[in-house]
């Protein structure tokens, strides 16, 4: 029987019941594995993803599966419009939010900016997380409820450069990619200190999930890369493991970050194979993580109502 990310996170035996979990991104990869995961442990899930065929095919496997309960709300997050849309549209299927996985991103080949005037990589992994995660804070508010953040190792290789997140000059996919990684770190580390300056026992961490070929994230790379992947990917579970991190393992900390009694006071922190790891010093640096999220709010007019921490 393939692994499954719940006994690789030692919460297989976790119960979940009457807890609801949205797990953005959750078509494919990593997303796809930890809301099947989340929802045999008895939580029921929201499934979001662009592709209503392939969103309705989770729903339809979590049900049928794994005895679980499910409902699709499909968004693209390049905008602002967008996301607002999105938690309109998860306020009308759920009363109750649990967890909120900010699962959902990419790596993008082609330099763009969104309507919001932002580069399209900071926006889609950046600014749709920050966003989604404060127009949704009152249900999480009234659940205790955790937040999980998709970051990645990647974050060491960047600075944040905050001319490069609203212009294209120069235009490197993986240095946005890489950017927009420590924004998710920077942004976690933030949010919990605002979070704790108002009392709030909503907790927030962000994780790597290791280099996961068959998740996905390579399909808007250049060709070469894609290939490479697909051919990682396309290996016995074994043997893939022991050259990348398998889809199923890439989930395990994210599980356990949603799931694990362990952590259920942790806040703020960065995990990485299920233990917690000190991030970059840049990642550190809490004046640009303020400054990150002055300038998170003025590209997309959002308001936390919380204290600066």
């Amino acid at each position: 029987m393939p692994s499954r990310p719940e006994r690789g996170a030692g919460v297989d035996t976790v119960d979940m019941t009457g807890k609801t979990a949205l797990v953005t991104g959750s078509t494919s990869g990593i997303g796809r594995e930890t809301a099947r995961s989340l929802a045999r442990l008895g939580a029921r899930v929201v499934v979001h993803g662009r592709n209503e065929k392939e969103g309705n095919g989770v729903v339809d496997s979590i049900r049928e599966k794994d005895g679980g309960e499910a409902v699709f709300v499909g968004a693209d997050f390049s905008t602002t419009e967008a996301v607002l849309s999105f938690a309109d549209a998860v306020r009308e299927e759920v009363d109750r939010l649990d967890l909120l996985l900010n699962n959902a991103g990419g790596l993008f080949s082609e330099p763009r900016l969104t309507e919001d005037g932002a580069e399209y990589t900071f926006a889609v992994n950046h600014l749709a997380p920050f966003v989604l995660t404060a127009e949704l804070l009152t249900l999480l508010r009234d659940s205790d409820g955790r937040v999980v953040v998709t970051s990645s190792n990647a974050h060491r290789r960047a600075e944040m450069r905050f001319d490069r997140l609203t212009d294209v000059e120069g235009y490197s996919s993986f240095g946005a990619y890489c950017r927009s990684k420590l924004a998710n770190v920077m942004f976690t580390r933030e949010l919990d200190r605002r979070l704790r300056a108002d009392g709030a026992s909503v907790t927030v961490n962000s994780f790597h999930p290791g280099a996961v070929p068959g998740s996905g994230f390579t399909r808007n790379t250049p060709l070469p890369v894609r290939l490479g992947a697909r051919a990682v990917s396309a290996l016995p579970d074994p043997v893939e493991g022991l050259l990348v991190t398998t889809v199923p393992e890439g989930a395990e900390t994210q599980v356990y970050l949603a799931a694990s009694p362990d952590v259920a006071d942790a806040s703020g922190e960065h995990f990485v194979d299920l233990r917690t790891r000190v991030p970059s010093d840049e990642a550190l640096d809490d004046e640009k993580a303020r400054r990150l999220w002055e300038l998170s709010r003025e590209l997309t007019g959002t308001e936390y109502g919380l204290p600066e921490g």
